[in-house]
C-alpha cells in the first residue's frame, strides 16, 4: 500500500523550497541564538541551550521571514538525543470544530525530504473517540503545524528516520474540554522520550485583525490586563471600555508589548485558570490560545499528580515537579506600530523543561 504524503503546501510563499536556502536560512538563525539565555518575563533565570530535559517548546508559525529568527530560540532549546516522538500541536485557522483533529497522513513533506507519522500513537489516540479528522485538502490548507516541520527537521537531521510526528490540530475548545485533552496528554508529555511542539503566535494587532487594545500603564507590572481599553478604528471584542487617545510616552507597539509580556508571565506560572482569566478580561488575540491551555492544563496535571513515587534518574515532570520549568526566550513583532491605521503580529518562543 501507497503512504499518504501531506505535501509541503507552503513551500515557495511562506518559505524557501529550495533546500540550499532552505537550511542556510534555518542555519544561520540558530547560529544566532547566544549560548547563554535568561526567560525574558519573571520569574527571571538563567535558561540552558539547550536544557538537558526538553519537554515541550513554544514556537510562532507565521512565515519565516517574519518569525524565522524566534523561532530558533525554540529549536535551539531542544535536546534532541532522547527525542523519538514528537507532537505538534497548533491552532485551525479555517475550519471551525470544538474538539481536536489528528491527521490521516502517513509523511510529511519538507523541502529536505519526508518526516514520519506516528501511526501507532494516532491509534491509540482515536481509539479514545475524542479525535476527528479534516480531509487531506484541509490538513494542507493549515499552516500553523507546517511550519514547524522544516525546523525540526534541520534540527533532528542526525536523526530524522528515529523520530515520528503526531501532528493535532486544536478546534475552540472551552476550559473544561482544554482541560480534558490535558490530561488525555499528560502521560505522553511525561515520557522522557517525547516532545511536544506548541504553535501560536501571540498579539494579532489593527483594524484588519478587529483588535485595536491599547493600556496607557507604563510596564508589565502595572498589569495591561486590569487597565483595559481599545482605540478607535477596530471593533473592541467587547472590551470594557474606550481610549480615543495615545498617550505619547506608551507608543502603541510598547502597550502590546507589555500585553504580550503580561500573557508570557502567566504561561511561565503554569497556571490554566489565570490564563483564562487573563483572555477573558483583554481578548488577546493569542491563535494558539488552546494549544497553550492544554500544554498549561497537562503540565498542571502532571505536578499535581502524586501518585508516582520519586526517582532522581527519570527527570519527568510527575516525579520531580518543583524543578518544572517554563521560561520565554525570545519576543519580536512583526512591525512597530505606531499609529492606528497600522498592523503587527507578535512572536514568542517559550521552553518548557526539567532542571
Amino acid at each position: 500500500m501507497s503512504s499518504l504524503i501531506r505535501t509541503a503546501s507552503h513551500a515557495g510563499s511562506w518559505y524557501s523550497d529550495n533546500p540550499s536556502t532552505l537550511r542556510s536560512s534555518l542555519r544561520n538563525w540558530l547560529d544566532s541564538v547566544p549560548d547563554s539565555l535568561q526567560n525574558i518575563s519573571p520569574p527571571k533565570q538563567n535558561v540552558p541551550v539547550p536544557p538537558s530535559n526538553t519537554r515541550a517548546v513554544i514556537v510562532p508559525h507565521a512565515g519565516y521571514t517574519y518569525c524565522g529568527k524566534t523561532a530558533a530560540y525554540a529549536f535551539k532549546s531542544i535536546n534532541i538525543e532522547p527525542i523519538e516522538r514528537i507532537f505538534i500541536i497548533g491552532p485551525s485557522h479555517s475550519v471551525y470544530f470544538e474538539d481536536c483533529c489528528l491527521s490521516i497522513s502517513d509523511e510529511w513533506e519538507t523541502p529536505f525530504g519526508n518526516i514520519h507519522v506516528d501511526r501507532k500513537t494516532i491509534d491509540e489516540l482515536n481509539q479514545t473517540g475524542s479525535f476527528s479528522e479534516m480531509s487531506l485538502e484541509e490538513e494542507e490548507d493549515e499552516h500553523s503545524l507546517e511550519m514547524m516541520v522544516p525546523y525540526l527537521y534541520k534540527v533532528f537531521s542526525t536523526k530524522i528516520s528515529s523520530v515520528s510526528i503526531v501532528p493535532v490540530v486544536v478546534g475552540n475548545l472551552d476550559s473544561n474540554k482544554e482541560r480534558y485533552y490535558g490530561e488525555l496528554f499528560a502521560p505522553y508529555l511525561d515520557c522522557p522520550k517525547t516532545l511536544f511542539v506548541i504553535s501560536s503566535d501571540f498579539c494579532h494587532w489593527g483594524s484588519r485583525f478587529s483588535y485595536t487594545f491599547y493600556s496607557p500603564v507604563k510596564s508589565v507590572e502595572e498589569k495591561p490586563s486590569e487597565n483595559v481599553g481599545y482605540l478607535t478604528g477596530g471593533t473592541s471584542r467587547s472590551l470594557s471600555s474606550k481610549i480615543t487617545k495615545i498617550d505619547t510616552s506608551v507608543p502603541i507597539y510598547k502597550s502590546i508589548e507589555y500585553l504580550d509580556h503580561e500573557a508570557m508571565e502567566i504561561i511561565s506560572s503554569i497556571n490554566h485558570t489565570q490564563f483564562k482569566s487573563y483572555l477573558s478580561k483583554t481578548k488577546n488575540t493569542i491563535c494558539g490560545r488552546h494549544p497553550i491551555a492544554i500544554l498549561l492544563a497537562a503540565t498542571e496535571f502532571l505536578i499535581n499528580e502524586k501518585q508516582k513515587p520519586s526517582d532522581a534518574n527519570s527527570r519527568t515532570i510527575s516525579q520531580h515537579p518543583q524543578n518544572v520549568h517554563l521560561a520565554f526566550i525570545d519576543y519580536s513583532q512583526s512591525s512597530k506600530v505606531a499609529s492606528q491605521r497600522e498592523s503587527s503580529v507578535s512572536y514568542a518562543s517559550g521552553v518548557l523543561y526539567v532542571s
